[in-house]
C-alpha cells in the first residue's frame, strides 16, 4: 500500500468524523474538535460548515432541528416505511459490536440509528482500513472496506437524501452543508424513503425519538 493511499484513507476518516461530529448537539469542547479537524480535511463544504457553525451553532438551535417534532428528524427509523425500532437498533448494535465500536461517551449518546454515531462508524472503519493497509493484513483491510461499503449502503443511504433535502431548508447554515457534504458522500438512496407529510416524527413513544437525555 503506498502513502498516498494512506494518507487518502486517513483523510476520509477525518472527513466522516468531522461530519459525525456536525451532526452531533454541541458540547463544551465542541468547537475545539471541529475547528482541528477542520484543518485536516480539503473539502470546501466541510470547512463551510465549520466556519458556519462558529457563528450558528448552539444546544437549543440542535435540538430545535433534530429533537422531537423538529424538521430534520436524526434518525434513521424516521425514514423507514415500518416501525420496527428493536429489530433495527439490534441490528445497529451487531455492527458496532463486531467492530468494537464506542461513540465517543463524552459526547452526549446519541441512538444507535443516529446520523452522528452512523457516520462516526464509517470514520471509525476508515480508521481500521488505514490501519490493516499499513501493517499489510489484507484480509481485514477487505473485510473492514466492504463492512463500511455495505454499511452505507444498508443504513446511511435510506436517511442521507431526505435529511439532506430537510437540513438544505432548515435555515441553518452549517447544518444545511453537512447534509450536503454527506450527500456528496453516501449518493442516492437504494430505495425510496419513507416521506412524512408533516415535520413530526412518526407515531412512536416520544423516548424513542428523543436525541439526548435532558
Amino acid at each position: 500500500m503506498t502513502v498516498a493511499v494512506q494518507t487518502q484513507l486517513l483523510r476520509e476518516a477525518a472527513e466522516w468524523r468531522l461530519l459525525s461530529l456536525l451532526f452531533e448537539c454541541p458540547s463544551p469542547s465542541w468547537r475545539e474538535q471541529i475547528e482541528a479537524l477542520a484543518v485536516e480535511v480539503a473539502d470546501a463544504d466541510l470547512k463551510a460548515a465549520v466556519e458556519a457553525a462558529r457563528r450558528e451553532a448552539s444546544e437549543g438551535l440542535y435540538h430545535s432541528i433534530f429533537g422531537p417534532g423538529g424538521p430534520a428528524p436524526g434518525r434513521e427509523i424516521s425514514y423507514r416505511d415500518w416501525a420496527q425500532p428493536g429489530y433495527l437498533l439490534s441490528e445497529l448494535t451487531s455492527y458496532y459490536e463486531a467492530f468494537a465500536y464506542h461513540p465517543d461517551q463524552t459526547a452526549i449518546v446519541e441512538a444507535p440509528d443516529h446520523v452522528s454515531v452512523e457516520t462516526g462508524f464509517i470514520a471509525y472503519l476508515k480508521l481500521k482500513e488505514a490501519y490493516a493497509e499499513a501493517i499489510a493484513d489484507d484480509e481485514h483491510a477487505v473485510v473492514t472496506r466492504e463492512a463500511a461499503q455495505q454499511f452505507i449502503h444498508e443504513h446511511l443511504s435510506v436517511m442521507t437524501e431526505p435529511l439532506a433535502c430537510s437540513l438544505e431548508h432548515s435555515g441553518v447554515e452549517y447544518l444545511a452543508l453537512a447534509g450536503k457534504a454527506l450527500l456528496a458522500r453516501v449518493g442516492q438512496p437504494r430505495e425510496k424513503p419513507f416521506r412524512q407529510n408533516l415535520p413530526v416524527l412518526s407515531a412512536v413513544e416520544d423516548s424513542e425519538f428523543a436525541c439526548a437525555e435532558v
